[in-house]
This record gives structure tokens, C-alpha cells and sequence, in this order.
């Protein structure tokens, strides 16, 4: 059978570097190694793979193999020689064996993980996300079992050390291979799961597991200022951690409910105020809720007209972690009079007759609109 192009069996170009060479070669070599690739030409694919791979990272063979290709390479040393180069296929599987060519090392037991983080959403009214407030939260997580302590056994024992692994947490399988001698893998201890002890008496609450759930209230501090989507972060107070590790994090997040006068926009809050055409026209002093409960005046002038804001500074949501607070913005809304009674149809009749069809005020081109007029 005729041999493929080496750079074709690596799946590289011509010019490939070393670094990226071996790359490539510990890629394929992961791929097809007969002790991971259980299919019938995995063996084969690997030969070539590594035969390959010794030609090209040497650079003496590399040139001959270049100028002259497989013949050049005939009865040259090393050539296709499947037990050289040890050295690269030993860092490659100690990747995946705890140990290469029988010398051993063990991964140990299942390492500290840290504990889940948690949700918890939590809806605040307009003035308790303006102003913060406290609220107390029932937050189920998972806690180390308060009648063991934390050691899954019942009082009076204690876990002992698993017999299967000695405690390591894993076994270890030796295999032969005809390529690199001894291999030795290693898998999850199925006595102990990983854990390295044995509970002979488990603890009838958490039941071996060292974790039990509960539900524990909390006080959250709403800092003054949030807004819809706010995420506040409580460090460690998510589920405990196992094998040691740290508690996770709980993050709360904020819905606000909305205001039946005020709308938000960042930290400014904007009102409508409808007012009657006596008071758009003539002028008036009106009084206008604010978001601490209190009332403020605002002096509305003569010809105000329909649209026309007016700013309250100092008056919206306080900044978030800032100082100062946004501005209260307040649209008119000139409202025409319904339901009228007889003298009010009079005299809006003569009002009327001394106006006559002409508009009160020339009507404003679009641009005087927007940039105003001199």
C-alpha cells in the first residue's frame, strides 16, 4: 500500500513550524491512541500518525524527505522506528493516564468545589427603589448538615478511609501496551465515589450527603437609587461549598412596580400635568405632588401651550452610590373643557366673537420650532 504524504497524515502545510507540528501531532495522537479509540484502525492510523511525526520533527529527515520524499527515506535511521521519541508521546498521555510506562502518580480525591450561586428576585415599590429600604428574604440553599457537622456519619462514628483506593479517591488500571509499555489509567474509586472514606452509619438527616437543605431569612439592605434589573450581590451567602470549598454567592434582582403619576428615566422623573385653558392662557400658580410626599408649587405663565415642560431640579431618584439626585420634569397637558355650563358656553362665546378666526399667535415653521425664533 502506497504511504501517504506525511504533512497530508498531520494535516499540515509544507512550511509548518515545530510548535504548531507537534500541536497537531498531540491532537491526532489524543484522538487515535489504542488505549482510547477502540476502532479497528485506530492502531494503524496511530502508527502512521507517529511515524509521521518522527520524520518531521527531525530536521536532518525532514530535508531528505522533502527533496527525495518516501524513497529518500529508505534504510535511513530511525525511519518508521514506532518506539522513538518517547519523550513528546509521554507529556501527550500523561494528559490523560496518571501515569506513563508504569511510573505512577495519582490525581488524588475530588478537589474543593465552591458552592452553587443562587437567585432571588425581589419587587420593590416606585418610592422603595427611589429611597431604599430593607427587606428581610426566605432564601432555601443548601447548608452542612447541624446534626453531623458536616461529617455525613451519626455521632459517635466517624468516616474511615476507603480500603478500595486508600483514600485517593480513584483506582488505578494497568495496561500493556505494545507500544509504550505499562500504562496506568485511573477512574473514580466505585466504593467510595470519588470521596476517599466510607460511612458505615450514615447520618439519618442528610443521609451521608453532609448537606441538608433549610430555609434562612435574610435582611437585604435596597441602597437608594435602583433601578428595573438591578442585580445586588451577597458574597457567601449562596449554598455551602463541598469538600471544603467556598459558599456560593446569592444575587438578588430588583423589579419595580410602577408609579400611578411618575415615570422613571434614568434618575429623572417625569409627570403630566393637565391644566384648563383659563390657566394656560391666563397664567396660574399650581401645586404639584413630588416623590417624598410633599407638594411644590409651579408657576405656570400666561400663553403656555400644550406640550410645554417645565424642570423641578433636585426633585427625581437619588443617584445610585452618587450623591445629588435627578430633576422632576413636568409636560403640560392643556386640557379642553367638557360638560359646559350655560355661562360658561356665554362667555366663551364672546371670548370667541373678540378673537374671531385668526389664530392668537402665528402659526411657527418647523425650524422656528426647533431652533426658535430671534
Amino acid at each position: 500500500m502506497e504511504k501517504r504524504d506525511y504533512y497530508e497524515v498531520l494535516g499540515v502545510g509544507r512550511d509548518v513550524d515545530k510548535d504548531s507540528l507537534k500541536k497537531s501531532f498531540r491532537k491526532l495522537a489524543q484522538k487515535y491512541h489504542p488505549d482510547v479509540n477502540k476502532s479497528e484502525e485506530a492502531e494503524a492510523q496511530f502508527k502512521e500518525i507517529n511515524e509521521a511525526y518522527q520524520i518531521l520533527v527531525d530536521d536532518q529527515k525532514r530535508a531528505i524527505y522533502d527533496r527525495y520524499g518516501h524513497a529518500g527515506l529508505q534504510g535511513a535511521s530511525g525511519a518508521g522506528d514506532f518506539n522513538s521519541g518517547f519523550g513528546d508521546l509521554s507529556s501527550i498521555f500523561e494528559e490523560f493516564f496518571s501515569g506513563f510506562g508504569g511510573s505512577g502518580g495519582s490525581r488524588g480525591r475530588r478537589q474543593p468545589r465552591r458552592g452553587a450561586d443562587l437567585r432571588a428576585d425581589i419587587k420593590l415599590t416606585f418610592e422603595e427603589a427611589a429611597f431604599g429600604v430593607d427587606k428581610e428574604l426566605d432564601i432555601p440553599r443548601m447548608e452542612v448538615c447541624d446534626r453531623c457537622q458536616g461529617s455525613g456519619a451519626e455521632a459517635g462514628t466517624s468516616p474511615v478511609t476507603c480500603s478500595t483506593c486508600g483514600g485517593a479517591g480513584e483506582v488505578q488500571r494497568r495496561q500493556h501496551s505494545p507500544l509504550f509499555g505499562t500504562v496506568v489509567t485511573a477512574s473514580t474509586c466505585p466504593t467510595c465515589e470519588g470521596t476517599g472514606e466510607i460511612i458505615a452509619s450514615p447520618c439519618k438527616k442528610c443521609n451521608g450527603q453532609k448537606r441538608v437543605r433549610v430555609s434562612r431569612k435574610l435582611n437585604v439592605k435596597i441602597p437608594a437609587g435602583v433601578d428595573e434589573g438591578t442585580r445586588i450581590r451577597l458574597v457567601g451567602e449562596g449554598e455551602v461549598g463541598q469538600l471544603g470549598g467556598p459558599p456560593g454567592n446569592l444575587y438578588v434582582i430588583v423589579t419595580i412596580e410602577p408609579h400611578s403619576i411618575f415615570v422613571r428615566n434614568e434618575f429623572d422623573i417625569h409627570m403630566e400635568l393637565p391644566i384648563n385653558i383659563a390657566q394656560a392662557a391666563l397664567g396660574a400658580t399650581v401645586n404639584i405632588p413630588t416623590l417624598d410626599g410633599t407638594e411644590e408649587s409651579l408657576e405656570i405663565p400666561p400663553g403656555t401651550q400644550n406640550g410645554r415642560t417645565f424642570r423641578k431640579r433636585n426633585l427625581g431618584i437619588p443617584r445610585l452610590q452618587r450623591t445629588g439626585r435627578g430633576d422632576m420634569v413636568i409636560s403640560v397637558r392643556v386640557v379642553t373643557p367638557v360638560n359646559l355650563t350655560t355661562e360658561q358656553r356665554d362667555l366663551l362665546r364672546a371670548l370667541a366673537k373678540t378673537l374671531g378666526d385668526a389664530p392668537v399667535e402665528p402659526s411657527k415653521g418647523f425650524f422656528d420650532r426647533i431652533f426658535g425664533s430671534d
